[in-house]
């Protein structure tokens, strides 16, 4: 009786074991969003705001991953992005994660996305496998509503999850879903493809950190820290860019020349219209902190010569300066609502998108 007991738990042992599915995370039916490198069957990628859909059945998923330093993730499970992950996870090593573990008569169908919260300084992850418990099913593609955002520290989040301004910078304080850009997409149903670092700027960046490296140079790479290997610009097309940058050209008390904020400006508004078209639309965004910035970005949409480039400018109203901030001085969450509102009808307009009577997190 012993072994016949023993016999029936190894077959139900062996039963379990068969019905997990192991993928390397290069499966088509897992999907990402934003600047990634394959290799090997491994997805790459240090920019802010990656993310990944996955979609399986049964009650059990787990990740095989790695990072260069210590990067944050924000995971929601079953339901779509929102301000609020339903989970933070950290990634500093060679390590699996269990994602999604629950008890299931049946294994049921379940999805999950997994965004990186932190910037390419703080590390780059590497996803190299996905296991289910059931078996892996087409996660959504990217949808046929697609922003792109090109941006400084804003666009990434920087203390976006704090309300101290006082209070300096910490990683874990860094979400992008709580910026104006995933705002906007959730807004429009759309996906943001994130192109942004703190600090960057068109022709200076903060306080004339790393010369010569701007957003301009940034904006052809596949990394955020490393200048090879370009992007190949392949993949879903953007509906429409968004350009949120200079913050950091007029910091410290300082600002470049009009012509060589200019000559910076053109080089990435003609680098977006080399690899989507001359009638992609381009929305320049003025941010908030002085007139003679809003007068830069005026100007340069004006005299760029370009086709369906447009100008959006931020008045110092937009979110005050108390509790519409974060960590070291940053717009925080209600900071990120005020612009997004202020921002939703312009991109309707341009894109033929509707507006609709709704609230978004």
């Amino acid at each position: 009786m012993k072994r016949i007991i023993a016999l029936f738990v190894l077959a139900a042992v062996a039963c379990t074991a068969a019905a997990r599915e192991k993928v390397p995370a290069t499966d088509s039916r897992i999907t990402f969003v934003g600047r990634t490198s394959v290799t090997e069957g491994t997805v790459s990628f240090d920019w802010s705001g990656v993310y990944a859909r996955i979609a399986f059945t049964g009650g059990y998923l787990a990740l095989e991953a790695g990072d260069t330093g210590k990067d944050y993730f924000n995971v929601w499970i079953d339901r779509d992005p929102s301000a609020e992950p339903d989970r933070v996870v950290i990634i500093d090593r060679d390590t699996t994660l269990v994602l999604f573990q629950k008890k299931e008569r049946k294994p049921l169908p379940h999805r999950i996305v997994i965004q990186k919260r932190t910037e390419g300084e703080q590390g780059r992850a590497v996803f190299r496998a996905f296991e289910a418990e059931g078996q892996f099913l087409q996660a959504e593609e990217t949808k046929e509503r697609l922003i792109e955002v090109v941006g400084d520290s804003y666009t990434c989040g920087y203390g976006s999850e704090n309300s101290v301004r006082e209070d300096p910078f910490r990683p874990e304080d860094e979400n992008p879903a709580k910026t104006y850009a995933d705002i906007l997409g959730r807004y429009f149903g759309a996906d943001i493809l994130r192109v942004a670092h703190s600090g960057m700027g068109i022709d200076r960046n903060y306080n004339d950190a790393v010369r010569g490296w701007h957003m301009p140079q940034r904006y052809l790479q596949t990394f955020d820290l490393a200048k090879e290997p370009a992007w190949e610009f392949t993949g879903a097309r953007p509906s429409i860019t968004i350009i949120y940058l200079g913050t950091n050209d007029f910091s410290t008390g300082r600002q470049p020349g009009f012509q060589e904020f200019k000559a910076g400006y053109v080089r990435l508004l003609q680098s977006i219209k080399s690899h989507y078209g001359e009638g992609h639309p381009i929305l320049c965004v003025a941010p908030k902190h002085s007139p003679e910035h809003h007068e830069y970005i005026r100007r340069v949409v004006e005299s760029c010569g370009l086709p369906a480039v447009y100008f959006a400018g931020l008045p110092e109203q937009v979110h005050d300066n108390d509790a519409d901030l974060g960590a070291s001085w940053h717009p925080n969450y209600t900071g990120h609502l005020k612009k997004a509102y202020s921002l939703i009808p312009v991109v309707s307009t341009l894109t033929g998108w509707p507006m609709e009577n709704k609230t978004v997190e």
